[in-house]
């Protein structure tokens, strides 16, 4: 974090950037790391330096990625002339654009125009690919520009020294469509699956669970817990808010390996009295932990008991248990926790 290109977002250059994408090793501010949620993990997993702890390996994966500079110098090889960089300032549908054309259909990497080359390309990545020169691509991948770097006192010393760290991590995946990078964010929420109850048996005399979160055109999905009614996943899953706030929806599924995955249920949660309550506490001068409000359980709606909004060492929060619907039984207990953009 200390060296000086990760001090400034890798694609628009707004100082001190809070937020990593882990996949490609670039530090990012807070509305492009909406835009890289929006590419799906399979291309950019996005994560807090602050908010989410890391694992030694995960911290040894990243500083081998080389920063922001060395990575801009891959991703912006060929940057042409016609195409401006993002500022700070930049609209979201300039940083999207830019941003795509980046990451998702790798653009501006070094290439002779002069040659043609079909490729097949790699799983998840647009079929523009196709027209990427190998020759000059292969060259490319030879030069010093991607080989390993030792750069463990430029950024992994100190991510040891100021991060904090997990014992495990686990894939998220569910590819968000484009949409979700044109839309404006008012903040981030953290969804902390924490344990299934009851669940429905779809493996003969078990079932093999996880859980799809999904916010507007995002998705991420926890691990799969196998054998097991009563999962623990204590799983801690980041969200963009969009601007119009949608519900946070989520399915439940039990996981099989030769055919489709099994339906365990469903349920609709509405975050709009915690984005809410997250906005006035903002605004207030309040700083002793105290409940905010609740969301009253009831027949209309799928709460198993009221779901508390409180302020707890500065951070709001709300406890959720949900029935899961369309299902003969289960339930749900979830986390959430509002997170404002200045974080």
């Amino acid at each position: 974090m200390h060296h000086a290109g990760n001090k400034f977002c890798a694609d628009c250059g707004t100082p001190e950037p809070k937020w990593v994408s882990s996949s490609l090793g670039v530090f990012i501010c807070i509305k492009c790391s909406g835009v890289h949620r929006s590419l799906g993990v399979h291309i950019s997993k996005v994560v807090s330096v602050k908010l989410d702890e890391w694992t030694d390996e995960q911290v040894d994966s990243l500083e081998n990625l080389g920063g922001n500079t060395l990575l801009n110098k891959k991703y912006e090889a060929c940057l042409p002339s016609n195409i401006k960089k993002p500022k700070p300032h930049s609209s979201i549908e300039e940083r999207s654009d830019y941003i795509r054309k980046k990451y998702e259909l790798l653009q501006f990497i070094e290439c002779d125009d002069n040659l043609s080359y079909q490729i097949v390309p790699s799983q998840g990545r647009s079929s523009s690919l196709a027209h990427i020169n190998s020759a000059c691509y292969n060259s490319f991948m030879d030069k010093k520009l991607f080989e390993k770097h030792p750069t463990k006192h430029r950024i992994g010393h100190a991510f040891r020294n100021s991060w904090g760290r997990k014992d495990s991590e686990h894939k998220s995946s569910k590819k968000s469509t484009s949409l979700a990078g044109m839309v404006e964010f008012v903040g981030l929420i953290k969804v902390n699956v924490v344990k299934g109850t009851h669940l429905a048996v779809r493996d003969v005399m078990t079932s093999d669970p996880y859980v799809i979160l999904s916010l507007g055109h995002q998705s991420v999905k926890t691990r799969v817990i196998k054998n097991n009614l009563n999962p623990v996943w204590n799983e801690s899953l980041m969200l963009s808010i969009p601007e119009n706030i949608p519900p946070l929806k989520v399915l439940v599924y039990d996981k099989d390996t030769f055919s489709t995955d099994d339906f365990m249920g469903e349920a609709e949660i509405d975050i709009q009295p915690l984005v809410l309550a997250a906005i006035a506490y903002e605004k207030s001068t309040i700083n002793e932990s105290m409940q905010l409000g609740k969301f009253v359980a009831s027949k209309d709606n799928t709460l198993v008991r009221d779901g508390i909004i409180s302020l707890d060492d500065g951070k709001i929060k709300q406890e959720i248990s949900v029935r899961l619907q369309n299902v003969e039984r289960g339930v749900l207990e979830i986390e959430l926790e509002c997170v404002p953009l200045t974080q």
